[in-house]
């Protein structure tokens, strides 16, 4: 998975596209991400203890690694990753500025 906690995207689908913002959590199993203030969804929480009442709660809802796209943060663009394998390593490459991310 070229996306990784920490980065900064840009939500290409759904009911926030258009939006920015960081990456969470990635679950490289299922192939989503978890992005901060995107993708928001209310749960109704019970009420564990007698005499508490029950309450609406905000939370985060994974993304598919598909919807979002990698801001460059050399560039600023929001822009595809290839990689380049170099003798110092493999690293993330932006494909608009062939700069490493």
């Amino acid at each position: 998975m070229k996306i990784k906690t920490n980065d900064q995207v840009l939500i290409t689908a759904g009911k926030d596209r258009g939006k920015k913002g960081k990456v969470l959590q990635v679950f490289k199993s299922v192939q989503k991400v978890l992005v901060e203030n995107i993708n928001m969804a209310k749960k109704s929480r019970r009420a564990t203890k007698q005499g508490e009442k029950g309450q609406l709660v905000i939370i985060h809802r994974p993304l598919h690694v598909s919807n979002v796209k990698l801001i460059c943060p050399k560039c600023g663009q929001a822009a595809r990753v290839g990689y380049k394998v170099t003798e110092g390593g493999k690293f993330r490459v932006c494909k608009k500025c062939q700069q490493e991310i």
